[in-house]
C-alpha cells in the first residue's frame, strides 16, 4: 500500500496531464528569494566540557543543531577557547574514548545530523562519538526528503552500481528510485542535484549552494573548525571574510541600543560568536595571537562591529551557550528578514 501511494504520488509530480496539470505532492517548504548573504555563528568548546558524560555532550550538540536548522543559519563554525583544563571533579574519562578532541566531538556531530538520513550509514562509519546517536533529535531540513515530498533540488549520494545504459553514475536521492547523472563521480560521494521538471529530463549536478543562491532554499549548514577565537575571523571560508561580526556578552549593549532602527542590517556574511560559561574574554585570554595584540578583557569587544547583551535583567545567575543561541537568533533575527 506504501508503495503504491509513493508511486502514485511521484505520477502526479511527474506527468503534466495528471490530474489536469494540478501538482498534488506536499510543499512543505516554499522558497524565498535567491541569496548570496549568509549567517554564521561560532560556539566555544567549553560548551561541552562542563558535561559530565558522553550522553549529556551529544544532547547539548543535538540542542546546537535544532538552533541551527530552525534559524535557518548557514555555517557554524567551533573554536578552541582552551577550556579543558576546566575539566569538573566528577568528569568521566569515558565520555572521551576514542577521541579527546571537544572541537572534533562537535565538529562530527553536527556534520552528522546536517546529512541527509539515508546516507549516513554510508558517510558514517561506527565511531565512539556516536555511541549515544539514539538522543539526537531529527533537524528535518528542507534537503532531508520525504517520500511524498518533491523539492527542485536534491541531496543524492553516488552509488557503485552499474547504470541501465553502462554510462554516468547512479545516485541514491532518498526516493524509492534512484537517478542517473550523466557524469562520471566516485562511489560514496555526496552531491546536490537539481532535479528535472518533467519525467523527460536529466537531474544535473550543481554547486552545493545552489539551492539557496538559486532557488531561495535554506540548505542545511556547513561546519568548521577554528583553533582560536582570532582564526574564527582570519580563517573565515568566504573570499572577504565577515562583513558585519557580533559578539555576545552580559556586559554588552541591549538589543535595542545597539540596533536603534527596525530596518534589516546591510551585510553580506554576519557573524554572530557565543561565548562559554567563561566568556568571550576567556577565550581572548587564551589566544596568543590576540594576546600579541593587547586584546583582552574588557578590550574583547574590539572584535567586533558590535557587542550585545542578548537578554539582561535575567532571573537566573547563569545562561547556558546553547540557550542563548535561541534567545540570540530570536531576537537578532529581524536584522536579516526581508534582506
Amino acid at each position: 500500500m506504501s508503495t503504491n501511494f509513493e508511486h502514485q504520488s511521484k505520477k502526479r509530480r511527474l506527468d503534466p496531464e495528471a490530474n489536469n496539470g494540478i501538482n498534488n505532492t506536499k510543499e512543505r517548504f516554499r522558497p524565498t528569494v535567491a541569496r548570496d548573504w549568509t549567517i554564521s555563528i561560532a560556539v566555544p568548546t567549553s560548551i561541552i566540557t562542563d558535561c559530565v558524560t558522553r550522553e549529556q555532550r551529544t544532547t547539548t550538540a543535538g540542542r546546537i543543531a535544532r538552533a541551527l536548522a530552525i534559524f535557518s543559519v548557514d555555517e557554524v563554525v567551533i573554536f578552541d577557547d582552551s577550556a579543558m583544563d576546566q575539566r569538573p571533579k566528577n568528569f568521566d574519562p569515558d565520555a572521551y574514548t576514542g577521541d579527546t578532541d571537544p572541537a572534533h566531538f562537535l565538529e562530527h556531530l553536527l556534520t552528522y545530523l546536517e546529512t541527509p538520513p539515508f546516507m549516513r550509514k554510508l558517510l558514517f562509519p561506527i565511531h565512539p562519538n556516536l555511541r549515544s546517536q539514539g538522543l539526537l533529535p531529527s533537524l528535518d531540513m528542507p534537503h532531508h526528503p520525504h517520500k511524498d515530498e518533491w523539492l527542485p533540488y536534491r541531496e543524492g549520494i553516488t552509488l557503485e552500481v552499474p547504470s541501465k545504459s553502462g554510462k554516468g553514475t547512479v545516485v541514491d536521492i532518498g526516493m524509492p528510485d534512484t537517478v542517473t547523472i550523466d557524469e562520471e563521480i566516485p562511489p560514496k560521494t555526496r552531491v546536490t542535484l537539481k532535479m528535472p521538471e518533467d519525467s523527460h529530463g536529466k537531474a544535473e549536478p550543481v554547486h552545493p549552494a545552489a539551492p539557496r543562491t538559486e532557488g531561495g532554499y535554506f540548505w542545511g549548514y556547513s561546519v568548521r573548525k577554528a583553533k582560536s577565537l582570532s582564526d574564527v575571523f582570519t580563517g573565515s571560508a568566504y573570499e572577504d571574510g565577515y562583513d558585519l561580526s557580533i559578539g555576545t556578552s552580559e556586559r554588552g549593549q541591549t538589543l535595542g541600543k545597539a540596533f536603534p532602527d527596525q530596518n534589516p542590517a546591510n551585510f553580506t556574511h554576519m557573524l554572530i560568536v557565543f561565548g562559554g560559561p567563561r566568556g568571550l574574554e576567556f577565550a581572548a585570554m587564551n589566544d596568543p595571537e590576540l594576546g600579541q595584540m593587547g586584546i583582552a578583557g574588557a578590550r574583547t569587544k574590539e572584535l567586533f562591529d558590535h557587542w550585545v547583551n542578548v537578554l539582561p535583567n535575567q532571573g537566573t545567575r547563569g545562561i547556558r551557550t546553547d540557550e542563548s543561541f535561541l534567545i540570540a537568533l530570536t531576537g537578532l533575527r529581524r536584522l536579516w528578514d526581508n534582506s
